[in-house]
C-alpha cells in the first residue's frame, strides 16, 4: 500500500493528456476529493481543446505540445515527455488523447500510464468503435480502462463498463451511453492506482490487490470500492 493509500503523505500526482473536449478529464477532476490523487497538469496536442479550459477553471496548470510543430513522431514524443516530466507524475492518464505513441515513450512510463477506450477490448481497437459495433450487430458495447503498452489498445484491461445496444441506436446515441459509463470507470481505476491496489506485473498482467486479473473487472454493484 502506498503512503497515499494509508492517508500519509501527498496524493499521487497525475498528468492527464487530452486532445478534445475533456469530459473524462472533468470526471477525473470532480473525483479528486474521493480518491488520493491530484491532477497536477493537463497537456494537450491541440491548442483549441476545450479540456484546457476545464483545467484552467479548476486551477490546474496546462501546456500545449503541438504535433504539427514537431518534425516527426519521435520529436513530438520527446517534447511531450519533457512537458510531462516537469511535473514528476506518478501516473499519466490518457483521456481522449488522439495520438499514437512511440514504444520509447510508452517504455518511459511503463507501468504508470493508463488509457480509456470506448469499446469492450479486445473488440474494436482503434477509431469509430460505436459505428463498428453497430455494423457488427453486437448486442452490447462499452468502455475499457487498460494499461498502455506499445501495442495499440492492446495493454491489459483492468475494468470494463458494459451498455446494451438498443433497437434503433445510431452511433451518436450509443456513444452518449458509453461516455456516461466512461465517466464512472476512469476515476475509479485512477483511484485504485493511487491507493496502491493496482499495478502492472512483471509478466505484463494487471495485478489488483496482489492478484493477477485473468479477466477484466466489470463495473456493476459488485465492483470493489
Amino acid at each position: 500500500m502506498t503512503e497515499a493509500a494509508a492517508g500519509v503523505g501527498p496524493p499521487l500526482s497525475v498528468v492527464v493528456l487530452i486532445s478534445g473536449s475533456g469530459s473524462n478529464l472533468q470526471a477525473l477532476i470532480d473525483a479528486q476529493g474521493a480518491w488520493p490523487y491530484r491532477i497536477t497538469a493537463v497537456v494537450s496536442n491541440e491548442r483549441t481543446a476545450f479540456g484546457l479550459e476545464r483545467a484552467r477553471r479548476a486551477g490546474i496548470p496546462t501546456a500545449v505540445v503541438s504535433h504539427r510543430a514537431c518534425a516527426d513522431r519521435a520529436a513530438f514524443d520527446q517534447a511531450l515527455t519533457a512537458a510531462i516530466d516537469r511535473h514528476a507524475p506518478g501516473l499519466v492518464a490518457l483521456a481522449g488523447f488522439m495520438r499514437i505513441l512511440t514504444p520509447g515513450f510508452v517504455a518511459h512510463y511503463a507501468g504508470r500510464i493508463l488509457n480509456i477506450h470506448p469499446s469492450l477490448l479486445p473488440k474494436f481497437r482503434g477509431l469509430n468503435t460505436h459505428r463498428r459495433a453497430l455494423e457488427a450487430d453486437e448486442q452490447e458495447h462499452g468502455a475499457s480502462v487498460h494499461f498502455v503498452t506499445a501495442e495499440l489498445d492492446g495493454g491489459p484491461v483492468i475494468l470494463q463498463g458494459r451498455v446494451p445496444i438498443l433497437p434503433g441506436d445510431d452511433p451518436e446515441q450509443l456513444a452518449a451511453r458509453v461516455l456516461a459509463a466512461e465517466h464512472r470507470l476512469y476515476p475509479r481505476v485512477v483511484g485504485w492506482f493511487a491507493q496502491g491496489r493496482l499495478r502492472l506485473g512483471a509478466d505484463g498482467r494487471a495485478l489488483f490487490d496482489g492478484a493477477a486479473l485473468n479477466a477484466p473487472l466489470r463495473l456493476d454493484d459488485q465492483t470493489p470500492g
